[in-house]
């Protein structure tokens, strides 16, 4: 189970490098899913499948369309669209995939050759997460909130545009 630990964390940490490296917002969050996948990975070798599949369902993907509305709300005009289409080729995507083919590599081999040590796991209760988030952090689940979205209106002011006055 250390190994596979280790191969999860290596592709966090290589992705979330290359979401920091990457120029073009698109590619940096298609980094930043296989980040986020390889943190699920990491919870549920951990002994946290609730929070796995929280993590893949509200971050990997809720919080992603989110920011992908976000680039799309600041609609950089014609050009950012011809350079994405420049930037838009195979094999901007061998990057991505090829860390994911590991995280599922990973987690098919997690599954059918380590199930025991897997349920042998101390197990995470849906009512304990929520007992946590809403007890003692419930302060910093409210901010949090509040972070975000103030981003999002913060995004939306910065990609209106303005309206031509008329008649």
């Amino acid at each position: 189970m250390e190994i596979t630990f280790y191969i999860a964390a290596f592709v966090a940490v290589v992705s979330t490098a290359m979401v920091i490296t990457r120029l073009n917002p698109v590619h940096a969050l298609l980094y930043l899913i296989v980040s986020l996948l390889s943190v699920a990975l990491i919870f549920f070798l951990l002994g946290a499948p609730f929070a796995a599949a929280l993590e893949v369902l509200i971050y990997a993907g809720a919080i992603m369309v989110l920011f992908v509305f976000v680039v799309m709300m600041l609609n950089l005009g014609k050009e950012a669209i011809a350079q994405e289409n420049r930037w838009l080729n195979p094999q901007m995507w061998i990057g991505p995939g090829a860390l994911s083919f590991i995280l599922l590599i990973e987690l098919i081999y997690l599954l059918e050759k380590e199930s025991s040590l897997l349920s042998s796991a101390e197990m995470v209760e849906p009512q304990q997460v929520g007992r946590a988030l809403f007890g003692p952090y419930l302060l910093a689940v409210e901010l949090a909130a509040m972070l975000l979205l103030a981003g999002l209106v913060g995004a939306y002011h910065l990609g209106r545009r303005e309206q031509e006055e008329g008649p």
